[in-house]
């Protein structure tokens, strides 16, 4: 426990991730759903009741289960294996060789260092070498990886790893834009900041490729008045 706790300090406010996957511990999904919540709402009522809150008024007693249920069925439902989405591939029987790119796909996730927001959008694309991906799985992808407590280093290296072993390509790209409510709402409170990661794989190591990339990027994908 001492070493863990030097550990922790040395680490302090730093926005570090200490692993490309996500730290789990091998007894990670031995209680079941129904347990995990029972036992995260009696964590949650503690927490309450040491931070002095009545839990007997009307709008706060069932907070605890709200918070134990949104912890396991939402916010970090992509924790378990068993939500991570099929990825169906096809055929590339039309051989469209150019790259795809899915842009703003909207991002929800939650910082791993202080349980705040992560809110923001992920770009990806690939160049298919035979095989094609529905664009919705490509957002159920960022989505399953986004719904675990995250740093947007791993989002981002996840994304690209799970969509390179669907589509059994390298040439994959993923650039995400977001704001950490970390940052924004605690500490230096800067509202405005936001933080890019990027990931490339393959052709998009390439300087043109990479450049064509970002360039979608740019264009305006605004269809409110269509």
């Amino acid at each position: 426990m001492k070493i863990y706790e030097d550990r922790i300090e040395e680490l302090g406010e730093d926005h570090v991730g200490t692993s490309a996957t996500t730290p789990l511990r091998d007894d990670a999904f031995e209680l079941s759903d129904k347990e995990k919540i029972e036992r995260i709402q009696e964590s949650v009522k503690d927490i309450l009741l040491t931070l002095g809150m009545d839990l007997e008024d009307d709008s706060l007693k069932g907070t605890p289960k709200r918070v134990a249920k949104a912890f396991v069925k939402e916010l970090f439902m992509g924790l378990d294996p068993k939500n991570k989405p099929s990825a169906s591939t096809f055929d590339n029987n039309y051989n469209y060789g150019e790259m795809l790119v899915e842009k703003n796909i909207v991002v929800y996730s939650t910082c791993e260092h202080h349980l705040l927001p992560i809110v923001g959008r992920a770009h990806v694309a690939y160049i298919s070498n035979g095989k094609v991906i529905g664009l919705s799985k490509m957002n159920r992808i960022v989505e399953y990886f986004a719904k675990r407590p995250q740093v947007q280093e791993r989002l981002t290296m996840q994304v690209v790893q799970a969509m390179q072993e669907a589509l059994g390509t390298e040439d994959v790209a993923c650039v995400i834009d977001a704001k950490h409510l970390c940052v924004n709402s605690r500490g230096i409170k800067d509202i405005e900041s936001s933080t890019v990661t990027s990931e490339f794989g393959g052709k998009f190591k390439n300087k043109e490729t990479k450049q064509e990339f970002l360039d979608y990027l740019k264009i305006n994908t605004d269809f409110q008045n269509l």
